[in-house]
Protein backbone atom coordinates (compact mmCIF):
# COMPACT_ATOMS: atom_id res chain seq x y z
CA UNK A 1 0.00 0.00 0.00
CA UNK A 2 1.26 3.46 -0.95
CA UNK A 3 -0.26 6.27 1.12
CA UNK A 4 0.44 10.00 0.92
CA UNK A 5 -0.63 12.42 3.65
CA UNK A 6 -1.48 15.96 2.52
CA UNK A 7 -1.17 18.73 5.10
CA UNK A 8 -1.91 22.40 4.38
CA UNK A 9 0.14 24.86 6.41
CA UNK A 10 0.75 28.49 7.20
CA UNK A 11 2.69 29.36 10.35
CA UNK A 12 2.16 25.99 12.03
CA UNK A 13 5.53 25.56 13.77
CA UNK A 14 3.69 24.84 17.02
CA UNK A 15 1.86 21.83 15.58
CA UNK A 16 3.55 20.43 12.48
CA UNK A 17 6.14 18.13 14.12
CA UNK A 18 3.46 16.53 16.32
CA UNK A 19 1.18 16.08 13.30
CA UNK A 20 3.87 14.42 11.19
CA UNK A 21 5.00 12.17 14.02
CA UNK A 22 1.46 10.78 14.32
CA UNK A 23 1.44 9.58 10.69
CA UNK A 24 5.00 8.26 10.62
CA UNK A 25 3.98 4.62 11.37
CA UNK A 26 2.00 4.25 8.13
CA UNK A 27 2.64 7.16 5.73
CA UNK A 28 4.77 6.43 2.69
CA UNK A 29 5.04 10.13 1.89
CA UNK A 30 3.89 13.40 3.41
CA UNK A 31 3.16 16.36 1.15
CA UNK A 32 3.03 19.70 2.94
CA UNK A 33 1.46 22.49 0.89
CA UNK A 34 2.52 25.79 2.44
CA UNK A 35 0.98 29.17 1.67
CA UNK A 36 3.68 31.56 2.82
CA UNK A 37 4.75 30.65 6.35
CA UNK A 38 7.02 33.18 8.00
CA UNK A 39 7.92 30.98 10.96
CA UNK A 40 9.83 27.64 11.07
CA UNK A 41 7.01 25.52 9.63
CA UNK A 42 8.76 24.70 6.35
CA UNK A 43 12.08 24.05 8.06
CA UNK A 44 10.52 21.68 10.59
CA UNK A 45 8.45 19.85 7.99
CA UNK A 46 11.47 19.19 5.79
CA UNK A 47 13.51 18.07 8.77
CA UNK A 48 10.75 15.54 9.52
CA UNK A 49 11.04 14.16 6.00
CA UNK A 50 8.05 15.85 4.37
CA UNK A 51 8.00 17.10 0.79
CA UNK A 52 7.17 20.81 0.94
CA UNK A 53 5.57 22.68 -1.95
CA UNK A 54 4.48 26.30 -1.90
CA UNK A 55 1.30 27.68 -3.44
CA UNK A 56 -0.55 31.00 -2.92
CA UNK A 57 -3.72 30.72 -0.84
CA UNK A 58 -7.20 31.19 -2.32
CA UNK A 59 -9.27 28.94 -0.10
CA UNK A 60 -9.01 25.51 1.49
CA UNK A 61 -10.69 23.67 -1.39
CA UNK A 62 -8.45 25.06 -4.10
CA UNK A 63 -5.34 24.47 -1.99
CA UNK A 64 -6.27 20.88 -1.15
CA UNK A 65 -7.13 20.05 -4.76
CA UNK A 66 -3.85 21.62 -5.87
CA UNK A 67 -2.07 19.25 -3.50
CA UNK A 68 -4.12 16.25 -4.64
CA UNK A 69 -3.03 16.94 -8.21
CA UNK A 70 0.62 16.74 -7.15
CA UNK A 71 0.82 13.42 -5.35
CA UNK A 72 3.02 10.87 -7.07
CA UNK A 73 1.44 8.52 -9.61
CA UNK A 74 2.28 5.48 -7.47
CA UNK A 75 0.12 6.73 -4.60
CA UNK A 76 -2.88 4.49 -3.92
CA UNK A 77 -4.44 6.31 -0.95
CA UNK A 78 -4.48 9.90 0.30
CA UNK A 79 -5.08 11.06 3.87
CA UNK A 80 -6.22 14.64 4.37
CA UNK A 81 -4.96 16.03 7.68
CA UNK A 82 -4.79 19.50 9.20
CA UNK A 83 -1.55 20.64 10.80
CA UNK A 84 -3.16 20.96 14.24
CA UNK A 85 -4.58 17.44 14.06
CA UNK A 86 -3.05 14.13 15.11
CA UNK A 87 -3.89 10.56 14.16
CA UNK A 88 -4.44 8.44 17.27
CA UNK A 89 -2.43 5.20 17.63
CA UNK A 90 -5.61 3.13 17.23
CA UNK A 91 -6.43 4.77 13.90
CA UNK A 92 -2.80 4.46 12.77
CA UNK A 93 -3.02 0.71 13.43
CA UNK A 94 -6.29 0.44 11.51
CA UNK A 95 -4.83 2.26 8.54
CA UNK A 96 -1.72 0.11 8.48
CA UNK A 97 -3.53 -3.22 8.89
CA UNK A 98 -6.98 -2.79 7.34
CA UNK A 99 -6.58 -0.29 4.51
CA UNK A 100 -4.62 -2.69 2.23
CA UNK A 101 -7.40 -5.25 2.48
CA UNK A 102 -10.26 -3.02 1.32
CA UNK A 103 -11.95 -3.97 -1.94
CA UNK A 104 -11.18 -2.01 -5.09
CA UNK A 105 -14.76 -0.73 -5.12
CA UNK A 106 -14.11 1.27 -1.92
CA UNK A 107 -13.25 4.88 -2.75
CA UNK A 108 -13.11 6.38 0.73
CA UNK A 109 -12.97 5.70 4.44
CA UNK A 110 -14.83 7.51 7.23
CA UNK A 111 -13.07 8.08 10.55
CA UNK A 112 -14.00 9.93 13.72
CA UNK A 113 -12.77 13.44 14.45
CA UNK A 114 -12.77 14.76 18.01
CA UNK A 115 -12.21 18.34 19.15
CA UNK A 116 -10.05 19.52 22.03
CA UNK A 117 -10.68 23.06 23.26
CA UNK A 118 -8.51 24.90 25.78
CA UNK A 119 -6.81 21.58 26.45
CA UNK A 120 -9.98 19.62 27.22
CA UNK A 121 -11.51 16.98 24.88
CA UNK A 122 -15.13 17.77 24.03
CA UNK A 123 -17.51 14.85 24.58
CA UNK A 124 -20.98 16.40 24.65
CA UNK A 125 -23.11 18.68 22.49
CA UNK A 126 -24.25 16.02 20.04
CA UNK A 127 -21.39 16.54 17.61
CA UNK A 128 -18.52 14.51 19.08
CA UNK A 129 -17.06 12.58 17.56
CA UNK A 130 -17.81 13.83 14.05
CA UNK A 131 -17.63 11.26 11.24
CA UNK A 132 -15.54 12.58 8.37
CA UNK A 133 -14.20 11.12 5.13
CA UNK A 134 -10.46 11.76 5.31
CA UNK A 135 -9.01 8.70 3.53
CA UNK A 136 -9.68 8.28 -0.18
CA UNK A 137 -8.20 6.55 -3.19
CA UNK A 138 -5.94 8.68 -5.35
CA UNK A 139 -7.80 9.75 -8.47
CA UNK A 140 -11.22 9.12 -6.94
CA UNK A 141 -11.60 11.95 -4.45
CA UNK A 142 -11.74 15.75 -4.66
CA UNK A 143 -12.46 18.51 -2.18
CA UNK A 144 -15.85 20.21 -2.51
CA UNK A 145 -15.86 23.52 -4.35
CA UNK A 146 -16.73 25.59 -1.29
CA UNK A 147 -15.29 28.42 0.77
CA UNK A 148 -16.05 26.85 4.14
CA UNK A 149 -16.70 23.47 5.79
CA UNK A 150 -15.20 21.53 2.89
CA UNK A 151 -15.53 17.76 2.60
CA UNK A 152 -13.98 15.18 0.30
CA UNK A 153 -16.32 13.93 -2.43
CA UNK A 154 -16.13 10.35 -3.72
CA UNK A 155 -18.49 8.54 -6.08
CA UNK A 156 -17.95 4.93 -5.01
CA UNK A 157 -18.49 2.85 -1.91
CA UNK A 158 -17.07 3.86 1.47
CA UNK A 159 -15.85 1.97 4.54
CA UNK A 160 -15.67 2.88 8.22
CA UNK A 161 -12.78 2.84 10.67
CA UNK A 162 -13.34 3.24 14.40
CA UNK A 163 -10.18 5.23 15.19
CA UNK A 164 -10.00 8.97 15.66
CA UNK A 165 -8.30 12.09 14.41
CA UNK A 166 -7.95 14.62 17.24
CA UNK A 167 -8.05 18.37 16.58
CA UNK A 168 -5.89 19.84 19.34
CA UNK A 169 -4.95 23.41 18.48
CA UNK A 170 -2.52 24.96 20.96
CA UNK A 171 -2.84 28.58 19.84
CA UNK A 172 -4.39 31.29 22.00
CA UNK A 173 -8.08 32.10 22.29
CA UNK A 174 -7.36 35.41 20.56
CA UNK A 175 -5.99 33.48 17.58
CA UNK A 176 -9.05 31.22 17.62
CA UNK A 177 -11.57 34.07 17.58
CA UNK A 178 -9.72 35.92 14.82
CA UNK A 179 -9.61 32.77 12.70
CA UNK A 180 -13.30 32.10 13.23
CA UNK A 181 -14.13 35.65 12.21
CA UNK A 182 -12.42 34.85 8.91
CA UNK A 183 -14.32 31.54 8.79
CA UNK A 184 -17.59 33.46 9.22
CA UNK A 185 -16.81 35.61 6.18
CA UNK A 186 -16.06 32.50 4.12
CA UNK A 187 -19.30 30.84 5.24
CA UNK A 188 -21.23 33.92 4.15
CA UNK A 189 -19.82 33.42 0.64
CA UNK A 190 -21.24 29.88 0.56
CA UNK A 191 -24.62 30.99 1.92
CA UNK A 192 -24.91 33.73 -0.68
CA UNK A 193 -23.90 31.28 -3.39
CA UNK A 194 -26.80 29.05 -2.37
CA UNK A 195 -29.10 32.01 -3.02
CA UNK A 196 -27.50 33.64 -6.07
CA UNK A 197 -25.56 30.81 -7.73
CA UNK A 198 -22.55 32.86 -8.79
CA UNK A 199 -20.24 29.82 -8.40
CA UNK A 200 -20.69 26.13 -9.13
CA UNK A 201 -22.23 24.45 -6.08
CA UNK A 202 -20.80 21.15 -4.87
CA UNK A 203 -22.09 19.51 -1.72
CA UNK A 204 -22.05 16.27 0.23
CA UNK A 205 -25.68 16.92 1.23
CA UNK A 206 -27.58 13.62 1.06
CA UNK A 207 -30.42 12.81 3.42
CA UNK A 208 -30.51 9.16 2.31
CA UNK A 209 -26.80 8.43 2.55
CA UNK A 210 -26.86 7.47 6.20
CA UNK A 211 -23.59 9.39 6.63
CA UNK A 212 -23.41 12.07 9.31
CA UNK A 213 -21.74 14.65 7.07
CA UNK A 214 -24.32 14.30 4.30
CA UNK A 215 -27.30 14.51 6.67
CA UNK A 216 -25.90 17.51 8.55
CA UNK A 217 -25.19 19.36 5.29
CA UNK A 218 -28.69 18.61 3.97
CA UNK A 219 -30.25 19.96 7.16
CA UNK A 220 -28.07 23.05 7.01
CA UNK A 221 -28.79 23.83 3.36
CA UNK A 222 -32.50 22.97 3.43
CA UNK A 223 -33.68 23.71 6.97
CA UNK A 224 -31.21 25.86 8.93
CA UNK A 225 -30.79 28.48 6.17
CA UNK A 226 -34.56 29.02 6.05
CA UNK A 227 -34.76 30.01 9.72
CA UNK A 228 -34.56 33.69 10.73
CA UNK A 229 -31.02 35.03 11.12
CA UNK A 230 -29.90 35.33 14.73
CA UNK A 231 -32.74 33.13 16.00
CA UNK A 232 -31.21 30.09 14.31
CA UNK A 233 -27.87 30.72 16.00
CA UNK A 234 -29.52 30.90 19.41
CA UNK A 235 -31.61 27.78 18.70
CA UNK A 236 -28.53 25.83 17.63
CA UNK A 237 -26.73 26.82 20.83
CA UNK A 238 -29.68 25.69 22.98
CA UNK A 239 -29.75 22.38 21.12
CA UNK A 240 -26.05 21.75 21.73
CA UNK A 241 -25.60 23.19 25.20
CA UNK A 242 -28.89 22.21 26.85
CA UNK A 243 -30.64 19.46 24.90
CA UNK A 244 -27.42 17.59 24.03
CA UNK A 245 -25.81 18.28 27.45
CA UNK A 246 -22.92 20.46 26.26
CA UNK A 247 -22.72 21.94 29.77
CA UNK A 248 -21.24 18.61 30.95
CA UNK A 249 -17.96 19.51 29.22
CA UNK A 250 -17.19 21.92 32.07
CA UNK A 251 -15.87 25.46 31.85
CA UNK A 252 -13.95 24.73 28.66
CA UNK A 253 -17.05 23.18 27.12
CA UNK A 254 -19.16 26.18 28.03
CA UNK A 255 -16.62 28.43 26.32
CA UNK A 256 -16.57 26.21 23.25
CA UNK A 257 -20.33 25.84 22.86
CA UNK A 258 -20.94 29.56 23.46
CA UNK A 259 -18.20 30.66 21.07
CA UNK A 260 -18.49 28.04 18.33
CA UNK A 261 -22.15 27.10 18.73
CA UNK A 262 -23.59 30.62 19.21
CA UNK A 263 -21.11 33.49 18.76
CA UNK A 264 -19.70 32.12 15.52
CA UNK A 265 -23.14 31.31 14.07
CA UNK A 266 -24.48 34.72 15.08
CA UNK A 267 -21.45 36.39 13.53
CA UNK A 268 -22.18 34.59 10.25
CA UNK A 269 -25.75 35.87 10.33
CA UNK A 270 -24.68 39.45 11.03
CA UNK A 271 -22.05 39.44 8.30
CA UNK A 272 -24.68 38.07 5.93
CA UNK A 273 -26.99 40.91 6.96
CA UNK A 274 -24.18 43.40 6.43
CA UNK A 275 -23.54 42.20 2.86
CA UNK A 276 -27.22 42.20 1.96
CA UNK A 277 -27.65 45.71 3.38
CA UNK A 278 -24.69 46.91 1.32
CA UNK A 279 -26.23 45.39 -1.81
CA UNK A 280 -29.50 47.25 -1.21
CA UNK A 281 -27.99 50.60 -0.24
CA UNK A 282 -25.41 50.69 -3.04
CA UNK A 283 -27.37 48.73 -5.64
CA UNK A 284 -24.38 46.41 -5.84
CA UNK A 285 -24.07 42.89 -7.20
CA UNK A 286 -23.41 40.07 -4.80
CA UNK A 287 -19.81 39.43 -5.88
CA UNK A 288 -18.95 43.14 -5.59
CA UNK A 289 -20.61 43.33 -2.17
CA UNK A 290 -18.63 40.32 -0.95
CA UNK A 291 -15.43 42.02 -2.05
CA UNK A 292 -16.26 45.43 -0.57
CA UNK A 293 -17.71 44.25 2.75
CA UNK A 294 -15.84 41.03 3.49
CA UNK A 295 -12.62 41.70 1.60
CA UNK A 296 -12.95 38.43 -0.31
CA UNK A 297 -12.43 38.41 -4.06
CA UNK A 298 -14.47 35.60 -5.57
CA UNK A 299 -12.83 34.51 -8.81
CA UNK A 300 -15.67 32.50 -10.30
CA UNK A 301 -13.59 31.18 -13.18
CA UNK A 302 -10.72 30.05 -10.95
CA UNK A 303 -13.06 28.57 -8.35
CA UNK A 304 -14.83 26.63 -11.10
CA UNK A 305 -11.57 24.84 -11.96
CA UNK A 306 -10.59 24.00 -8.39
Amino acid sequence: MSLTVIVLTKNEERHIARCLASVAPFAGKVLVVDSGSTDRTVEIARAEGAIVLENPWINYATQMNWGIDRVSECTEWILRLDADEVVTPDLATEIATQLPGLGTDVDGVYVSRRMTFLGRPMHWGGIFPVRVLRLFRAGRGRCENRWMDEHILVAGATADFAGEIVDDNRNSLTWWTEKHSAYASREVVDLLNLEYGFMPHETVADLRSGQQAGIKRWLKENVYVRLPGGFRAFSYFIYRYVIRFGFLDGKEGTAFHVLQGFWYRYLVDMKLYEVRTYMNVHDAGVVDAIRDVLGITVDVEETDHS
